[in-house]
């Protein structure tokens, strides 16, 4: 046996990035362009990864459409998240924005475009001028296949600078010293079966969302949370994981996404009495209200019995009034979606539509650098030497209890740029050579896959994957109560022994995708642990974390975010960031819209 693990064949790189998303390539291109050497994994064709599926586009104060500011930006994010998000990350992220867009554009990427020639830009849920007083045009958008345009582009842009990929690899585990540094990972080549081991200088996670732990989601099959599954099994915290964003319309009984761009085109909800019911919940940005609230109030539609079809299990979103042309220009993805998965076409009929899981606010803790950090014996924050996270994967801290929509485009590529220039910075090419990677930290991996791999019999991996998602649906929704979420917990605390008996009864090497399955199950449990954990112990009701039991939200005790360490599934606390870099601070208020 210790023959095969030292024989494990190794390759060398200055950084390798773990994920070919909008975040990924975005932060590759950073790296490579300075000359550094790069490997950048992906499960998936990089084109293929999620960042294709965003539709409604990317914020950014640039002022083409309306007047706007980087300030008005900062305060609706820091209000759409509930007070939780950290105000430097926030000012950061708003101020670096429209050089970040109008970096893509110089990259190439086909934004819409205004008479003028500037870009276009609409409507979405939560952005306002001013401070609250109306909404604002501040998304900049390629037609609905925003995220599309931008992953392309950026993969271009990845292929010149030669950067290398590695595609259809899945990352393993990280690999750490025993001072904690991280010095790569072992991933696993799904064409040949084979386990390498990568040597990093630096290493990135950039793996994405986990929306798969759910039933009914927006997301891809691959998102699966390996990079905080990878993350939380080296002993580093996920931060805020009992904050999961609804999307309000995902289509009824497919769970594929709507973009929020169809409302700010002026699409509008009604309920089976052809009433727009979001004046009443949100009279001043009605139908542009952020997500959460949204989804609150079509819960609520559908509870009280105002919801449509022969089971009132949905809400409409009519779009017909927008007229044929805008809807083939503005929305062409989004007639195609409604036509194939909900059989109704939006210029004749509205869309049955349902809140949605869609987007984790919460994942591996970083700084706005994209270092991850952790928390030392006394509470203290502490860098982990060698390792950043970018993009969904990553709590940055922007986005706090709630995301506004199009800032998590904007999250990838402001976030991706600015991990690249830290590394850049640092000089990893310039360090004499890599660290020796510990045995012991090889064989903790190798002996994992081992184990899976010797079964015989236990449990199927898509039957546990599917008691994981039946779970999550059935007692963390739209809206909670510490019942369901006590006992959501213990169920999938005793999920675990089930998830160590998987097995798979093809054991072939070559794209062997039961494999590949039952080691997603594995990071899936992680996230479901720490999600079910963190939100049965937060007794407030803030953002997309709405408990019955106490439905106000309770700065005195909570404005906090919640740190979850997997070894004993062990929750601790620390405070959010509420000073700004430079800008004015933005003191907790009602959040009323």
């Amino acid at each position: 046996m210790a023959a095969i693990k030292t024989s494990l064949p190794r390759r060398q790189f200055d950084v390798v990035v773990v994920g070919a998303g909008g975040a990924g390539m975005r932060c590759s291109l950073q790296l490579a362009e300075a000359g550094l050497s790069v490997a950048v994994l992906s499960k998936v064709f990089p084109t293929r990864s999620h960042t294709v599926a965003a539709q409604g586009g990317v914020s950014a104060a640039l002022g083409n459409m309306s007047e706007d500011h980087w300030y008005w930006h900062m305060y609706d994010t820091v209000k759409g998240s509930d007070w939780l998000g950290d105000q430097d990350a926030i000012e950061f992220m708003c101020r670096e924005a429209p050089h970040a867009v109008y970096e893509l554009e110089h990259f190439g990427m086909p934004f819409d475009r205004n008479p003028d020639g500037t870009i276009y830009q609409r409507p979405f849920g939560g952005h306002t001028a001013n401070h609250g007083e109306k909404p604002v045009q501040r998304a900049c958008a390629a037609a609905d296949r925003t995220g599309h345009a931008m992953l392309h582009t950026l993969y271009q842009r990845n292929v010149a600078a030669r950067t290398n990929f590695f595609v259809e690899w899945m990352a393993l585990d990280l690999l750490r010293n025993e001072e904690g540094d991280v010095l790569g990972v072992t991933a696993l080549e799904m064409e040949t079966g084979e386990i390498y081991v990568l040597e990093a200088k630096r290493t990135v996670l950039a793996t994405g969302g986990a929306g798969r732990i759910w039933a009914a989601s927006t997301n891809a099959f691959i998102n699966t949370g390996d990079g905080l599954g990878m993350a939380a099994r080296a002993g580093i915290p996920l931060q805020d994981m009992e904050f999961w964003q609804f999307h309000p319309t995902g289509v009824a009984g497919a769970g594929v996404l709507i973009t929020e761009g169809v409302r700010g085109e002026g699409g509008i909800l009604l309920n089976k009495d052809g009433e727009r019911f979001m004046e009443r919940y949100a009279p001043n940005l009605k139908d542009l209200a952020p997500r959460d609230f949204v989804s609150r109030s079509m819960d609520q539609e559908i509870k009280e019995g105002r919801g449509c079809g022969p089971d009132g299990s949905y809400v409409v979103l009519k779009l017909d009034h927008l007229g044929a042309e805008t809807i083939n220009k503005r929305l062409p993805s989004i007639r195609e979606i409604a036509i194939k998965f909900a059989n109704v076409d939006p210029i004749k009929d509205p869309i049955p539509v349902v809140p949605t899981i869609h987007y984790q606010m919460g994942g591996i803790p970083t700084n706005y650098y994209g270092q991850v950090t952790t928390l030392d014996a006394e509470g203290n924050t502490q860098i982990v030497k060698n390792l950043y996270a970018v993009g969904e994967c990553a709590a940055t801290n922007v986005h706090g209890a709630n995301r506004l929509g199009t800032n998590s485009l904007l999250d990838l590529i402001v976030f991706g740029r600015a991990a690249g220039n830290h590394i850049v910075e640092s000089r990893p090419d310039n360090e004499h050579a890599h660290q020796d990677i510990p045995e012991w930290s090889i064989e903790q991996s190798m002996d994992r896959v081992n184990r899976l791999e010797s079964r015989t019999s236990g449990q199927r991996s898509q039957e546990v994957a599917e008691k994981i998602r039946q779970t999550m649906q059935a007692h963390c929704g739209v809206f909670r109560t510490l019942d369901l979420l006590k006992k959501g917990e213990e169920l999938i605390e005793g999920l675990v022994p089930e998830v160590d008996e998987i097995y798979f009864q093809d054991k072939s090497k070559i794209f062997n995708t039961a494999r590949v399955e039952a080691l997603e199950v594995a990071n899936m449990i992680e996230v479901a642990r720490a999600t079910t954990k963190s939100a049965a112990n937060r007794t407030e009701s803030r953002g997309a974390h709405a408990l019955n039991d106490y439905p106000e939200r309770d700065d005195e005790n909570w404005l906090k975010h919640s740190v979850w360490f997997s070894e004993g599934s062990t929750l601790r606390y620390k405070p959010v960031q509420m000073q700004p870099i430079s800008a004015k601070s933005i003191a907790p208020q009602p959040r009323t819209f």
